[in-house]
């Protein structure tokens, strides 16, 4: 039996296939696990209503009831996420030096 040249390239495609299947299980069983109120700390949000100290921005496509640790902030501005508590997000002013960076 004679192995032809498209019979090699099959071979190869085949076992190439494989490996990135492997490689792409082995990458996915290593990404850390996100899931929770908690994991949104950090991230910003654009504030929908006044807040005075109390009103809601939109997180991950959601409304979620807000409160400023520091003045008012008035709608469109964005925040960034400091604590949860339950469901409601505690959030500051986003700092003048991270938006020029």
């Amino acid at each position: 039996m004679e192995i032809t040249g498209p019979i090699i390239i099959a071979i190869v495609f085949a076992v190439a296939f494989v490996g990135f299947v492997i490689y792409a299980i082995v990458k996915g069983q290593k990404r850390k696990l996100s899931a929770g109120v908690e994991e949104m700390i950090g991230k910003e949000v654009v504030v929908r209503t006044t807040l005075n100290p109390k009103g809601t921005v939109l997180a991950e496509g959601e409304l979620w009831t807000a409160i400023a640790e520091d003045s008012t902030i008035e709608p469109g501005e964005e925040v960034i996420i400091t604590k949860t508590q339950g469901l409601t997000l505690w959030v500051t002013r986003k700092s003048k030096d991270k938006e020029e960076t």
